[in-house]
Formats: structure tokens, sequence, C-alpha cells
């Protein structure tokens, strides 16, 4: 056997086995219902041209987790459900440093990509069971586990703590 082929294998198999994954580049299935969500920029999966469209049953389905918290702009501790940031950002492919998150409104926050980690931001389309209305702060609203350590209890992260989330754009910087 050609010992050139059998360092290829051997290459491809480690690939396999930390985890690279074969979704990648691969399109994203296209939503079914109303976009709740465009994510643009920096990014290697899409379903619409050079943007990823989500419905809300496309984030539900992206493992979803709880995070219960108290914050500043409600009373008493809240459960809130949503696809964490760092989930996000995996299954778009996001390469870029900077999350430009945007508002219904366009208002705009910049959250560094390493807020998207295990434990980190989430973004949440449920409060307390049920959906966010746009009233309450929906269809999604970028949550942090506030109550889980002082780092979180700070201006710059109330700051990045946008609501009414329609658009996200990834960029280096």
């Amino acid at each position: 056997m050609d010992m050139g082929f059998v360092k290829v294998l051997a290459a491809v198999a480690a690939l396999g086995f930390s985890g690279w994954s074969a979704e990648a580049g691969e399109p994203l299935p296209a939503p079914t219902g109303e976009v709740v969500l465009t994510v643009t920029g920096q990014i290697d999966r899409t379903n619409a041209g050079d943007a990823a469209e989500f419905d809300l049953a496309m984030l539900q389905a992206l493992d979803p987790v709880t995070v219960t918290t108290s914050t500043i702009w409600t009373d008493g501790v809240q459960e809130f459900r949503g696809v964490s940031l760092e989930r996000l950002m995996k299954e778009v492919g996001a390469t870029g440093g900077m999350i430009a998150a945007s508002a219904l409104n366009d208002y705009t926050v910049q959250i560094p990509m390493t807020d998207a980690v295990e434990g980190g931001a989430v973004l949440a389309f449920e409060a307390n069971g049920a959906e966010l209305s746009v009233r309450d702060k929906g269809p999604l609203w970028v949550i942090y586990p506030y109550d889980s350590s002082k780092d979180y209890q700070s201006e710059v992260v109330y700051a990045r703590s946008i609501w009414q989330v329609a658009k996200m754009d990834i960029a280096a910087e």
C-alpha cells in the first residue's frame, strides 16, 4: 500500500475525530415559518444568498439551554430558554471576532465573539415558559447568566443585552 495514501487517510480520519463537521460549508435548511433572525457577514453556512435565515422552530431545534437568573429589567428571578450564542455561531460557521446584533428598530450593539462560550450569552426566545413577544423584548433577547458571576454584572454586559434582536452581522473585529 502506498504510504502517501496511508498518511492522507490518517489525516482525514484525524479530522473526523477532532470535531470537524461534514456540515461545515453545507447550506442550512430553509426556514418554513416567519424569519425571526438573519445572520450575515463572515459565516460559512447560509440558506438565503449570503445570509443565514432562521425561523423560531429552527432556533428551538439548536439544543436549547435554560438560564435562571435575575435581570435589571425584570422583577425577581426569571427562567429564560434559548440557543446559546456559542451553538448559534457554530451552526452558521462564524469566523469573525465581533457580532453586531441589531434590534427591530435598527439599534445595534457590538458583542465580542469571546462571549459566545459555553455558559455565556444566550439568544432567548422564551421567558418563564412563554415565547417572547415584541412587547416583552422578543422575539429574541440576548441574555447572560447574570447571577452566575460578577463578570456578568457590569454596565458593559448589560449594554450587550439587546432585545428585539432581528439581525446579527459577523465581522473580523
